[in-house]
């Protein structure tokens, strides 16, 4: 019997977070470790405290992320205290036609049963969210960029306030899998209040005092409208649909 008892395994020391994303996007994740409770030691400049996931999400992306709960940095042992999450997505081709939001998981020793994630029969738990793309235009030709924007949801959709988020205790997450499940709104919204007016078949982009007014807020003027330049070069008249 005691030969038994000295084999009952430990419990993992790590945890498997992952996400269900629209097609194309991506998540960029670094976990943060703090000395572990009770220690008294330090790391000298935070060095090898962090450990990031998917920071090249465009050249190699990989959706199922192993994170450690324990480490042991320059002889400190160290515990995960938090996941900076990046929600990435690409509109366009070139390398600055790309847009993120954020997202988080918190880890602590201790926390109020109402902030604490709960866990399935599978041993799972979620959290969700839904982001949206934001347009406006840049530049002397009047070159779409995009924005995500990024909410938090419950279960079944509805907005709450902040961004995507979850909390667990240690004791919670060993062999456990976290899962952010994320939607993206069907309809794209202007990023910037009166600049773009809406019409039945899209939006269309107010003159301001002439094309080169960068800003060019409608101020009550819904008759003299832009062209704008999509992002594969087309020059358009209604977004998105580029011809009325």
């Amino acid at each position: 019997m005691g030969m038994l008892l000295g084999c009952v395994a430990s419990p993992p020391n790590s945890f498997t977070f992952t996400a269900d994303l629209p097609p194309g996007f991506a998540y960029e994740a670094i976990a943060k470790y703090v000395p572990a409770k009770g220690e008294t030691c330090t790391v000298p400049d935070g060095r090898n405290t962090a450990v990031g996931y998917n920071l090249k999400w465009r050249e190699h992306y990989e959706p199922v992320s192993e994170i450690a709960i324990h480490r042991t940095v320059k002889g400190c042992p160290l515990v995960i205290w938090k996941i900076d999450l990046v929600i990435r997505a690409a509109y366009g081709k070139d390398w600055g036609d790309k847009s993120g939001d954020f997202a988080a998981v918190v880890v602590r020793e201790e926390l109020e049963s109402r902030y604490k994630g709960v866990f399935n029969t599978e041993a799972e738990s979620r959290f969700y969210g839904q982001c949206q793309w934001l347009f406006r235009t840049m530049g002397p030709y009047r070159r779409i960029v995009k924005l995500l924007d990024c909410k938090k949801t419950d279960e079944l959709g509805a907005l709450a306030r902040g961004r995507p988020f979850a909390a667990y205790t240690l004791d919670q997450l060993p062999g456990k899998t976290v899962r952010m499940k994320i939607d993206l709104a069907a309809e794209e919204r202007p990023a910037i209040g009166k600049t773009w007016v809406k019409v039945p078949n899209g939006w269309k982009r107010c003159m301001g005092d002439n094309f080169e007014d960068q800003y060019a807020f409608c101020f009550g003027n819904h008759i003299d409208f832009s062209t704008f330049q999509m992002v594969d070069g087309r020059i358009c008249t209604i977004y998105p649909g580029c011809t009325e």
